[in-house]
């Protein structure tokens, strides 16, 4: 699977699922592993996180605030 692939699943999968597979690339940083395998992670976890960021901003662009006077804006 190529990275595009890999970017297009993780826009497919929900916010919570994504941060689990980030703590699971942390986890697995934590192991001894070679160098190429770390670095593969790191940039694994980059992309998750970037994913993470568009995700929340998606649901910010969603939410609603009640003003005082009752009218509703979008945060």
């Amino acid at each position: 699977m190529n990275r595009e692939q890999d970017n297009q699943n993780e826009q497919e999968c929900t916010l919570d699922e994504v941060l689990m597979e980030l703590d699971q690339i942390l986890n697995d940083m934590e192991e001894k592993n070679s160098l190429e395998e770390t670095f593969k992670k790191y940039h694994k976890g980059i992309d998750l996180l970037k994913t993470c960021n568009d995700k929340i901003e998606r649901i910010e662009k969603q939410i609603q605030i009640l003003d005082e006077e009752g009218n509703i804006h979008e945060f």
